[in-house]
C-alpha cells in the first residue's frame, strides 16, 4: 500500500536538513511514499525547498500562510511566481485566513488570501486552505474567486453542513491526525456525508498527533497510516481498497501521474 501526505512541515519537525531527509526516508519506508512539503512563509520555503528538491515523491507548495500576513516579504508576489516554475512546485499555499489568533486585521488576511487566489488562478494551480474560524469569509471569497484547478481545505475544521454545501465546488476535503479524536464529531460526521473520493489525508507535521502516537512529541508522515486505519474503519471499507482511492483523490486534487 502506498500513502500520500497531502500536508506536512517537513522544515518545522527539524530544522537540520540530515534529519529532515531521514524523515522521509522512515516516510517511504512505512509506505509514504508522496509528500507535499508545506511552508508558512516565502523564506522557509526557499530554504526547505534547497535540501528537498530533488528528493523523489517530494513534492512542494509554495505561499504565504495568514500567520505572516505583516510581513509577506520583499516582493512577494513574484517570488510566489517564480517559485512555482519550479521544479515538482504544484500549489499555491498554505494560504486563507485565520481569525483565532487575529494575525494582522481580517481585511488585510483577505487580501492577502485573494491575491494568491489570483496567482493560482493565473498558473492554473490548486490552491491549500488554512482555515481557522474563519469558514464563513473564506466560502464567501471561494464562491467568487476559486481557482479552475481547486483547492483542498487542509486539516479540515468544519462540520459536515459546511462541507455539504461546499461540494458544488472543485474542492477536497483533508483530514489530519485530530480525526482520531473521540471527541472530533464534527470530523466524523462531515466523513460519513461526503464522497469517498473527495477526501485527502494528510498528517500536518508535527502537529495533530493521532491518538495512537499521543506520547510522543512531534506528528511525523510515518504516522499517516494510523489516520489512514481510523478512516477505514470509520467508512466501513478495506484498508487497501481506501489507499487506493486517496491515492487517486490526492494525484487528482494536485494534478499529478498515479504512477
Amino acid at each position: 500500500m502506498n500513502f500520500f501526505d497531502t500536508h506536512a512541515h517537513i522544515g518545522l519537525i527539524y530544522d537540520d536538513p540530515i534529519e529532515q531527509l531521514r524523515v522521509i526516508q522512515q516516510a517511504k519506508q512505512a509506505g509514504v511514499t508522496r509528500i507535499i512539503s508545506i511552508n508558512n512563509s516565502l523564506m522557509d520555503f526557499q530554504k526547505v525547498y534547497a535540501t528537498l528538491k530533488s528528493v523523489s515523491g517530494i513534492y512542494h507548495a509554495v505561499g504565504v500562510a495568514p500567520s505572516e500576513v505583516t510581513n509577506p516579504g520583499p516582493d512577494w508576489i513574484n517570488t510566489i511566481e517564480k517559485s512555482l516554475s519550479l521544479p515538482n512546485v504544484v500549489a499555491v499555499g498554505e494560504t486563507g485566513l485565520d481569525y483565532y489568533k487575529q494575525f494582522g486585521d481580517k481585511r488585510s488576511q483577505i487580501e492577502l488570501f485573494i491575491t494568491q487566489l489570483e496567482i493560482a488562478q493565473k498558473y492554473n494551480k490548486p490552491v491549500i486552505i488554512h482555515n481557522r474560524d474563519a469558514g464563513k469569509d473564506i466560502y464567501d471569497v471561494l464562491t467568487e474567486r476559486l481557482p479552475d484547478a481547486g483547492a483542498i481545505f487542509h486539516c479540515y475544521s468544519e462540520d459536515a453542513a459546511y462541507a455539504k454545501k461546499c461540494l458544488d465546488m472543485n474542492v477536497w476535503f483533508s483530514f489530519a491526525g485530530n480525526l482520531t479524536y473521540r471527541n472530533a464529531r464534527n470530523l466524523h460526521e462531515t466523513v460519513l456525508n461526503i464522497p469517498v473520493d473527495r477526501i485527502l489525508i494528510e498528517t500536518e507535521s508535527p502537529f495533530m498527533i493521532p491518538a495512537e502516537f499521543r506520547e510522543k512529541k512531534r506528528t511525523k508522515p510515518t504516522m499517516l497510516p494510523s489516520t489512514a486505519r481510523f478512516l477505514a474503519e470509520m467508512l466501513d471499507m478495506d484498508l487497501e481498497e481506501l489507499s487506493v482511492q486517496l491515492w487517486k483523490n490526492s494525484c487528482k486534487a494536485f494534478n499529478l501521474p498515479e504512477m
